[in-house]
């Protein structure tokens, strides 16, 4: 597998959009606990590695963390702006350049 960076987000997030992925993985993660670094297969062709077919992968769990993987305070609920809000927002945003 030659993929250098590998993010796991929950069933509810949409894959395809990356602002609510780069939401997630800021939201959801901390580098030090939700990261993991490991050597595997690189494309022959990637310039960023030091040896040749061979590179470092990353991966980033961004999910909701539980009680049983050792996280000690409940998971705050997401809140998310309702349409109308958003388009008072996005007005303001028009109005006031």
């Amino acid at each position: 597998m030659f993929t250098k960076y590998i993010i796991v987000v929950d069933d509810d997030v949409d894959v395809h959009n990356t602002s609510e992925v780069l939401f997630r993985l800021c939201a959801n993660s901390d580098p030090q606990r939700d990261s993991i670094f490991t050597k595997g297969p690189a494309d022959v062709l990637d310039h960023a590695t030091s040896e040749i077919a061979l590179g470092t992968k990353l991966g980033i769990d961004a999910t909701r963390k539980l009680a049983g993987e050792g996280f000690k305070r409940p998971w705050p609920p997401l809140i998310r702006m309702s349409e109308e809000v958003r388009r008072k927002i996005d007005a303001l945003f028009k109005t006031n350049p």
